[in-house]
């Protein structure tokens, strides 16, 4: 079974083969992605083993999205030892996020 994955925005697109599902994954991305992803492994009768490989939308995008979703993708596709994609088709040993621009980071108040 392939996986995909887009974290990139507040809603949270995830296929399983050819069946898409969505997500209102607001401010609760971190606490319950693996649970998304299990439950509908459950609903198709299939565990995380049944996975072949894993695709992922890399960016631009959600920093905090990315950066969550990047390390769930990598570490799935490493514990089960499966071929990690990103958004271009292009095999990866891990996933980078692409922001689509730099880090907006301010200047400390002190």
């Amino acid at each position: 079974m392939k996986l995909y994955l887009d974290t990139s925005q507040s809603i949270t697109v995830m296929k399983l083969d050819e069946k898409e599902y969505k997500w209102e994954s607001g401010r609760d991305l971190a606490k319950h992605l693996l649970k998304f992803i299990h439950e509908k492994l459950q609903e198709n009768g299939k565990n995380w083993r049944d996975l072949e490989e894993i695709s992922f939308m890399s960016g631009p995008g959600s920093f905090t999205g990315l950066r969550i979703g990047a390390t769930v993708v990598n570490t799935l596709a490493e514990q089960l030892n499966i071929p990690l994609f990103n958004h271009r088709k292009e095999k990866v040993d891990f996933i980078m996020p692409e922001y689509g621009c730099p880090a907006n980071i301010t200047p400390p108040k002190k």
